[in-house]
């Protein structure tokens, strides 16, 4: 019998996403729940690492039917919780090649990864291992910074690159690839001109409250098309005060409402891989950071989960 909150106390059975059962094979599932516990690509504090037990943790407050989109992911989905990724604390390069390499059978069977993060630059070596099997793809990235610095410390590595580096290698296409909620102080008073050169589309937060949710998202939809596509979230894309449990928080981000509610109008993009990053425990209050996280996975599981009921 399925574990759920109407046959077992939500404080029983804990430690996977949503309490789903953990796999170690991808075999005959429609997507995996995947903990990349890394954080040394973090440029101020630390402790992301203990974002994916978090979010797991709390996530069991969820229940199985999404009423906004109509679905229950547990009737239209097969899925389960696939662990953690076993990186190497301190190294980045060799801890990208362990995620890429652990991914990779997930992804050739055909599985949709939904990793929980870990720092942004994780990112980088899952569109490595994405691109491996699906070509570049597009990026829809929701964060309230660019990420993409040439360098950061003299590094080409750090939670502040992982997209120049992506553009650098091929593996997203940059010309049908979007960013949204970008806001706060810069580095580079030109940042915003350097990603529309390297192809970007920028929509920042004060743009996004001009144009509104919904108008917002058809720009998403417009911009990638009918093309495969990546959807990264940084938790800093909402407000401190929605999500205070973070490494770099930015002052006039997004409510949760709006958070989610800006995710559910990509539920039309064909994605291959979700992930979210940036939950740091420590600075967390009453898990409000770790339970938006938990629901926005649960919000990419239910557009999957509508995909396969509508059989798109």
């Amino acid at each position: 019998m399925t574990t759920n909150a109407l046959n077992s106390p939500r404080f029983c059975n804990t430690g996977t996403f949503m309490r789903m059962p953990q796999f170690k094979s991808a075999e005959g599932l429609d997507f995996v729940i995947v903990g990349v516990p890394f954080d040394t690509g973090s440029s101020y504090r630390s402790g992301s690492r203990f974002g994916p037990t978090a979010i797991r943790n709390i996530s069991a407050m969820i229940k199985p039917n999404n009423v906004q989109l109509e679905v229950n992911v547990l009737e239209n989905l097969k899925g389960a919780d696939y662990g953690d990724i076993s990186i190497i604390p301190g190294y980045i390069e060799p801890t990208f090649e362990v995620i890429e390499k652990e991914l990779a059978p997930i992804i050739e069977a055909g599985v949709i990864p939904i990793c929980l993060g870990g720092d942004h630059s994780i990112t980088l070596a899952e569109l490595r291992a994405i691109a491996k099997k699906y070509g570049p793809v597009s990026l829809v990235h929701y964060d309230s910074h660019l990420d993409l610095n040439k360098q950061v410390f003299g590094q080409n590595h750090n939670h502040g690159t992982p997209f120049r580096r992506a553009v650098e290698e091929g593996i997203i296409d940059p010309h049908t690839s979007i960013q949204v909620g970008m806001r706060g102080s810069l580095y580079d008073p030109d940042d915003f001109k350097i990603a529309a050169e390297l192809g970007f589309k920028v929509i920042p937060a004060d743009k996004v409250r001009e144009l509104g949710l919904k108008e917002t998202g058809r720009q998403v939809r417009e911009r990638v098309g009918n093309k495969l596509a990546f959807f990264t979230l940084d938790i800093d894309f909402a407000d401190p005060a929605y999500a205070p449990g973070t490494g770099t928080p930015e002052v006039g981000g997004f409510t949760s409402f709006e958070t989610l509610s800006l995710i559910r109008e990509t539920k039309e993009i064909n994605f291959v891989g979700f992930d979210i990053v940036e939950v740091l425990p420590a600075y967390d209050s009453a898990e409000i950071t770790a339970y938006l996280a938990a629901n926005i996975g649960f919000e990419f599981i239910s557009m999957l989960a509508l995909k396969k009921k509508l059989n798109r």
